[in-house]
């Protein structure tokens, strides 16, 4: 499974992204997370306010740092 963190690097992103590892962690699920920064391929993900969260290449998160409880709820 690969997560993407769809953002600029500012503080809200880093969050997420420390909210998405914790949550895969607690899940139990094997996942590779990766930083998306250009604001062209954050764009093609039709993404316009982040930090956005990605799941396989599918957003399921925008605008908002979503807590690691929400997040394992997307992962099971």
């Amino acid at each position: 499974m690969k997560i993407q963190i769809l953002g600029t690097g500012c503080p809200s992103c880093l969050k997420l992204a420390d909210n998405a590892k914790q949550a895969a962690e607690e899940a139990g699920v094997e996942c590779e997370i990766v930083k998306v920064t250009d604001i062209n391929e954050i764009t093609a993900f039709g993404v316009m306010m982040t930090p956005a969260l990605a799941i396989d290449g599918q957003v399921k998160i925008m605008g908002k740092v979503a807590s690691a409880e929400e997040i394992k709820k997307i992962l099971k």
